[in-house]
């Protein structure tokens, strides 16, 4: 395929833009610089180039697709030249934007994590009309790690919780978790996304915000608005802290990838070219051999496939891999060797008395569907002295999260509370109290074990619980482990890692134990 460089192409839509009287200039004018306040876009020159070669088609009756006119080498150029949302002047906005830039290594880190999955989403999104630029919201959502889970138990890069997975299709069971998977996942946001775009008439400021909050609280908030005859749009909404930083961050970092030569930092250079497909494999099938088909390690393969759960794919359903592009053709070739039997390590485990489906499932790490299922069992009932045929993982022990994946498996949706006083001053009420600290007087109240409707008392000490930007992540606890030495490690506070946790450091921390820990 032929390619005309996009300098070019610029060149011949702008010039075809231009009237004859500027060529009936004299010399003087074509030599003076020409400043406008009003500087084009790199958006909207690409739309003038678009516009331009659409023109022409229908001038000349010869299609002309536009892909083969431009080319991008990288990612941002891609976007930048595609922009649909408009970046407001903010106050919000520039807030996020600054903090962004204050940390140029700590943003970079972040783009550098989207590189194996970002192509193939813009490529998802453009085909399903929604803007690129959206390809960014996982930045926002879960910091583009696949293991992210929050709070209330939103998992994955687009941060579904179990419910809303489910309704947008991505399966939940004791072998898999879609909304881990890359693929799967991506697939159900975008049926969300455009949902959302369609239940509020077309605004993608109200679709980005219900995306985090729930379309009924942001119709809630409109309708709130409408009845006191304020705008209803995103900017003038009553939500929750968190939905008000949520769209502003996300725009935030748009605005930084637009003017990235202006703001004067060098964007982690990710190229506009697929990396990864999708490889079907028709059986069950042990990720470690998979991994090894592939000629991957481990924790690569986990990387690019987070939704397994267990040391191998789920028996009664289709399995897809993501593999780099240089290695499909040769896992293709390999598997196909491979009888059904052979993509699985099994054992043949005898029935002991006393011996239960569930038992003997809990010993093996599998469910005990998967054992009725591949032994023909249809009910619950089994013979000591029988056999049973289970798969077992190829290496010793049940499947896991590789160490460094777990230990930053966190999320950005949710943040976690701090606790403050108030002091009780002449002329205080519960209601200006609450406007002054942003919460409820109903919270105000049940933090204080006080009615809304009582009266306060001169220098009555008021409890009051504010939310933070920290970030939360899981630790495993190590062999040797203390509080001291998580609390170094991780640069917080004995007692913070106690309040976090409900524990006390007299307590003795086991290996494998989890612990929250609140990170910035």
């Amino acid at each position: 395929m032929k390619y005309i460089s996009l300098s070019i192409a610029l060149s011949i839509a702008l010039a075809g833009c231009q009237s004859t009287a500027l060529y009936q200039q004299d010399e003087q004018e074509d030599n003076q610089q020409i400043k406008s306040e009003n500087t084009a876009k790199p958006s909207e020159i690409h739309r003038m180039l678009v516009q331009g070669i659409q023109q022409k088609t229908i001038e000349t009756s010869a299609p002309i697709d536009v892909a083969e006119l431009v080319e991008y080498s990288n990612v941002w150029d891609r976007i930048k030249n595609n922009l649909v949302l408009d970046i407001p002047i903010n106050e919000n906005v520039i807030k996020h934007r600054n903090n962004y830039l204050k940390h140029p290594d700590a943003l970079n880190n972040l783009l550098k994590r989207s590189e194996p999955f970002l192509f193939y989403i813009i490529e998802r999104l453009e085909a399903n009309n929604i803007p690129i630029e959206i390809a960014l919201l996982p930045l926002v959502e879960s910091a583009f790690n696949p293991y992210a889970k929050s709070s209330v138990d939103a998992s994955g890069l687009w941060q579904f919780i179990p419910g809303t997975g489910t309704h947008f299709g991505l399966k939940q069971n004791w072998w898999y978790d879609g909304r881990r998977d890359v693929v799967a996942s991506t697939e159900g946001a975008i049926q969300y996304l455009n949902y959302l775009h369609k239940f509020f008439d077309g605004d993608w400021m109200l679709a980005l915000a219900a995306y985090n909050s729930g379309e009924g609280r942001v119709q809630r908030a409109m309708r709130k608005n409408a009845r006191k005859n304020r705008p209803t749009h995103y900017w003038e909404l009553e939500l929750p802290k968190e939905t008000r930083d949520y769209v502003p961050k996300l725009l935030a970092i748009i605005d930084i990838i637009e003017r990235s030569h202006e703001f004067d930092i060098e964007l982690y250079p990710i190229a506009n070219k697929s990396v990864v497909g999708t490889v079907p494999v028709n059986s069950q099938i042990d990720l470690n051999v998979a991994a090894s088909l592939a000629e991957m390690s481990l924790d690569e393969f986990q990387n690019l496939n987070p939704g397994f759960n267990q040391w191998a794919t789920d028996p009664n359903n289709a399995t897809s891999f993501l593999l780099p592009h240089e290695n499909i053709t040769s896992f293709n070739e390999k598997v196909a060797l491979l009888s059904e039997k052979e993509r699985m390590v099994w054992q043949r485990y005898q029935i002991k008395q006393g011996d239960s489906l569930g038992k003997i499932a809990q010993k093996f790490h599998i469910d005990i569907d998967s054992i009725k299922t591949i032994n023909k069992i249809s009910g619950t009932n089994i013979r000591a002295g029988k056999h049973l045929l289970i798969p077992v993982a190829s290496k010793d022990g049940s499947y896991v999260l590789p160490e460094h994946l777990a230990v930053a498996s966190k999320t950005i949706s949710k943040p976690s509370k701090t606790k403050k006083t108030h002091i009780v001053k002449s002329g205080d009420t519960l209601w200006d109290i609450s406007k002054a600290h942003k919460v409820s007087t109903k919270s105000l109240a049940k933090w204080n074990n006080i009615s809304t409707k009582s009266t306060l008392k001169l220098g009555q000490e008021l409890v009051i619980w504010n939310e933070s930007s920290s970030n939360t992540i899981t630790y495993s606890v190590k062999r040797g482990d203390s509080f001291a030495r998580i609390a170094n490690k991780f640069k917080v506070k004995i007692k913070d890692l106690e309040m976090w946790n409900n524990l006390t450091r007299k307590e003795y921390l086991q290996p494998g134990q989890k612990l929250k820990i609140a990170v910035m």
